[in-house]
């Protein structure tokens, strides 16, 4: 199956069955991938990424997803690009889709990877930007699914702030039509358009009170209050201790609730490690889940 789309920049632009297709392949391929059944889906097709940021999860599992679909990914750094000497974004794409079948981009400025995706011919994947992080979503709603076996009708609680990857956890929610309920401080709420656009399809609760949000939860979430693009360290104090994630306010979601958690984490900051080192937590499942969700949308992106 192949996405409607060219370009996957925020969660928003495929359906709600694009999305539980995007899943329920995931699902086959870590299958087939434990099996010993690996096809080789993108045999010599090639990958590009590029990197104003630091990334461990996101690197490993694109690199190795398109070594293991038969493909080949090239790492950049923008340092290493013209990008660093003044080539505009624009002449960039021209050039990359001469040479590549897909790109994908971790950077600061949302608006870059917007530019990227319009004067490029090849797909453009969003693999984290300031505002939105879809990549990190399929996986988690591929965990979300293997835990509990379906999607719809669940609760999901965000706590603490309401950034990029909570932007496109709202689309996520809207997909697959789980209720959202979000927790965080006096103006640090999400993406006004994203919650917009997502109460069409589902409700989508925010609040300032963690208690409230986290009651009857099968699904916890949080993320780092302070991340790449923000490293202002006086916004933890407006988080804690309200807004964070321990055992304690665990205790108020279901009992068979899971915890999931982008990475890297904060430990004493955003979540505790008795969260996320105990039995409410699959982080490791879902960042292993980001090299077969990754695997399943270059399938779906890359013309063959």
């Amino acid at each position: 199956m192949k996405l409607k789309t060219k370009n996957l920049l925020t969660l928003s632009e495929i359906s709600s069955k694009e999305f539980s297709d995007l899943i329920k392949f995931s699902i086959k391929l870590k299958r087939d991938l434990k099996n010993n059944k690996n096809t080789p889906l993108l045999k010599n097709k090639t990958l590009t990424m590029i990197f104003q940021k630091p990334s461990t999860r996101t690197r490993v599992s694109f690199e190795i997803g398109m070594f293991q679909l038969g493909g080949y990914a090239i790492n950049l750094s923008t340092n290493e690009m013209q990008l660093s000497r003044g080539e505009t974004i624009e002449d960039t794409a021209k050039t990359l889709s001469r040479y590549t079948d897909c790109i994908m981009a971790r950077v600061y400025d949302h608006e870059l990877l917007v530019k990227l995706a319009e004067f490029s011919s090849v797909p453009v994947i969003n693999g984290l930007s300031d505002s939105f992080h879809p990549c990190q979503i399929l996986a988690d709603f591929m965990t979300i699914k293997e835990k509990k076996k379906k999607l719809r009708g669940l609760k999901l609680a965000w706590i603490g702030d309401g950034n990029n990857v909570c932007n496109s956890m709202i689309y996520g929610c809207a997909l697959s039509e789980m209720k959202m309920s979000i927790a965080t401080p006096k103006g640090f709420e999400p993406n006004s358009q994203a919650v917009k656009e997502s109460r069409k399809f589902t409700g989508i609760e925010i609040t300032t009170d963690p208690i409230k949000v986290i009651k009857d939860a099968d699904v916890v979430v949080t993320d780092t209050f302070t991340s790449i693009h923000n490293l202002d360290k006086k916004r933890t104090k407006k988080f804690l201790p309200k807004f964070q994630v321990n055992s304690k306010l665990m205790k108020h979601a279901k009992k068979d609730a899971i915890f999931l958690h982008c990475l890297p984490a904060k430990r004493g900051g955003e979540v505790t490690s008795s969260v996320i080192d105990g039995p409410q937590s699959v982080v490791w499942d879902e960042a292993e889940n980001r090299l077969h969700t990754q695997k399943a949308l270059l399938t779906f992106l890359i013309p063959t």
